[in-house]
């Protein structure tokens, strides 16, 4: 017992400093710990030796992640995916599963390994996404709504096809039909005991839980993996038994309290299969899989983010906005890894498939993590050639912005970017008794500008014509909100070519940037963390030193 707790002490330590260097490189930290397990595993340093406890820690971590994701999904959400959600998540599904099966079968992969293989490549990291665009202040832009609704599509088709193969069960042979009865009469008798439990059980038992905090997040473990033991008694697998646990209590009021509580615990669990993981693969033959993991990644980073522009362009999209939703979708996730698990435990599949989507796991989730970091400047330069997956009247985003109605002839301030901030400084300097003018890019936002009475103009920055359509003759004041550095470089130049000779204000979204739009030569530079600490130090003085006055 001793040495298994030293040997644990040891793997957190060297995770803790393989995690940090990750986020030094700006990657995400589960490729450190797949790494640490390969290293620490019999093929390099052997340290590993608790190969039961940590395969334990690993399985309870799969279980609470899949829970999290149905906690995640509220019925309320699903019944409002959209039709771009669901179209884009459901034909980037279906051409991934397509061309990836017959990529496998091309590189010798039997049929059903083939099948499993074209499955995981369908899978983008939720996590990973979500974090990546919350960083960069774009979950809530147009692409950033977009990218969540088909990460939902995604998230409900990694359920069904771990219940759909774990049906399979050791009938890999059977047929279709068979199969297909099997898992329907399995999954109307599952849906028929949630809902009796959603309806009258569950409740009054989570709320008499709620009582104490501490009970509530005893009783969400013990559910997720209670229901995650009955799911694989039941003929399904773990990990769904897991996310119907979640998705079973994801309507509750008490979902986001549990949530909370559960994802530190869910991070700290899931070290533990990506240790078991990079533990059990087997170096020797991951140099067989090299070759296949490159044709793999390639059409993983450059097929999926094709198909998702394409459709959204079908769709009246602009390829501004098909292009950064499909960043999105440019990596494989760990529901990947663990959808090839599952199959490994199941016998449809061996350790080379585990090693070959492992693999690509890595080239992929460390590629897109630059891909999407750096997706403006990255459209600057392929804009050209993408302009073949816009329609000529991207009607979807054009649609409800009328350009001219409200719009002022001689505006004061003309803002661009009209995020939070960017609003919320529109709405002040029009009561302060300033004429405006806003300008975005998000349909939906200046939809909803219009209608309170703004003056906006519907249009992107990064289009050369936009600044000449705009009355930015007269105006005293530019301010830009834009969200990144490089659109309020592209801003600030093209207000140069165009002769404006107003002042230009620039927001810096992060303070280390203030520095680099000081030196484009804009008159002022405007730190909304720097402000607003400085604001209220000025209040909390001022309260104070009141105190102080004798009454």
């Amino acid at each position: 017992m001793h040495e298994v707790f030293s040997e644990f002490a040891l793997l957190l330590l060297i995770s803790a400093a393989a995690g940090a260097l990750a986020l030094r490189l700006r990657q995400p930290v589960l490729i450190a710990y797949i790494v640490v397990g390969i290293v620490a595993g019999p093929g390099v340093l052997g340290l590993v030796r608790a190969h039961g406890e940590i395969d334990l820690l690993a399985q309870v971590g799969v279980a609470v992640l899949l829970f999290v994701v149905g906690l995640k999904l509220d019925v309320h959400h699903i019944r409002h995916l959209g039709p771009v959600a669901l179209a884009t998540g459901l034909g980037q599904l279906g051409f991934t599963i397509v061309v990836g099966f017959g990529l496998a079968r091309l590189l010798g992969r039997p049929p059903l390994e083939a099948l499993y293989i074209a499955v995981a490549l369908t899978f983008s990291s939720t996590i990973i996404i979500v974090k990546l665009l919350s960083d960069k202040r774009e979950l809530d832009s147009l692409h950033g709504r977009i990218a969540v609704g088909f990460l939902i599509v995604q998230d409900l088709a990694v359920v069904l096809a771990m219940m759909v193969m774990s049906a399979m069960r050791g009938n890999a042979d059977d047929g279709v039909a068979q199969v297909l009865v099997s898992l329907g009469w399995r999954i109307a008798a599952a849906a028929v005991g949630l809902f009796v439990l959603m309806r009258w059980v569950l409740p009054p038992v989570v709320a008499a839980m709620a009582k104490s905090q501490e009970l509530l997040l005893v009783f969400a473990v013990a559910w997720g993996t209670g229901l995650a033991a009955l799911g694989e008694y039941a003929g399904f697998s773990r990990e769904a038994g897991a996310f119907l646990a979640g998705f079973s209590l994801a309507s509750t009021a008490y979902r986001d309290a549990i949530g909370a509580r559960l994802s530190g615990l869910r991070d700290f669990l899931l070290l533990f299969f990506f240790l078991d993981l990079g533990n059990k693969l087997d170096l020797s033959s991951l140099g067989g899989e090299v070759l296949p993991a490159i044709v793999l990644a390639t059409f993983v980073l450059i097929g999926n983010p094709l198909i998702v522009m394409a459709i959204m362009g079908y769709m009246g999209y602009r390829s501004r906005t098909g292009f950064l939703a499909g960043l999105t979708v440019a990596q494989i996730s760990e529901f990947s890894i663990i959808f090839i698990a599952m199959g490994m435990t199941l016998g449809h599949v061996g350790g080379e498939a585990l090693g070959l989507v492992t693999l690509v796991g890595l080239v992929t989730i460390a590629l897109s993590t630059y891909l999407i970091l750096y997706s403006h400047p990255l459209y600057e330069r392929l804009a050209p050639w993408l302009r073949v997956f816009q329609r000529h009247t991207p009607f979807r985003e054009v649609e409800g912005t009328d350009g001219t109605t409200g719009m002022r002839t001689q505006p004061d301030v003309v803002i661009f970017g009209l995020g939070r901030y960017g609003a919320r400084l529109l709405r002040g300097l029009e009561a302060a008794g300033f004429s405006t003018l806003g300008a975005d890019f998000d349909p939906e936002r200046t939809r909803a500008l219009q209608r309170e009475g703004l003056s906006i103009r519907y249009g992107d920055v990064t289009e050369p014509s936009f600044l000449d359509e705009l009355p930015l003759t007269g105006a005293a004041w530019v301010v830009s909100a834009l969200p990144d550095l490089t659109s309020n470089r592209s801003l600030v130049a093209a207000l140069r070519e165009h002769g404006f000779h107003g002042s230009t204000a620039v927001v810096a979204r992060e303070p280390e940037d203030q520095a680099a739009l000081e030196s484009l030569g804009v008159d002022a530079v405007l730190v909304p963390v720097t402000d607003a600490v400085d604001r209220a130090i000025d209040t909390l003085r001022t309260i104070m030193q009141q105190e102080k006055q004798p009454a």
